[in-house]
């Protein structure tokens, strides 16, 4: 039988997106994103993992964060959100939060779909 320690010493050792983003540089950071946003936030019961994609895609389109998007609609298609609603949000999207802001996301999500058709 594994104690915590032992579980948490795997866990670290395991490479997640945010220890191969920066790790490195912010081992602490990585942490806490592994641990508090994705092993608590996203776990919270009330929205569904496919909602939090959403809100989470929404939010990363209107506040022009392309750097963070890409992961983000990779992780909302693996959550059951469709293509087309991808393109259907960001649409949305350029009536409140720009056009400079929609075309960069479709740029994103091009790229995306692509790599997942490859």
């Amino acid at each position: 039988m594994t104690n915590q320690a032992e579980t948490n010493s795997k866990a670290q050792a395991e490479p997640t997106v945010a220890r191969n983003a920066f790790g490195d540089v912010a081992p602490a950071l990585a942490d806490y994103t592994d641990r508090i946003l994705f092993g608590e936030v996203w776990a919270r019961p009330g929205l569904s993992p496919r909602e939090r994609s959403l809100i989470t895609v929404a939010s990363l389109v209107a506040l022009y964060r392309g750097n963070e998007l890409p992961f983000h609609l990779g992780k909302a298609l693996d959550n059951g959100v469709s293509r087309d609603e991808l393109i259907e949000l960001i649409t949305h999207l350029a009536f409140y939060s720009g056009w400079p802001t929609a075309s960069t996301a479709l740029a994103v999500a091009r790229q995306v779909f692509a790599s997942r058709d490859a």
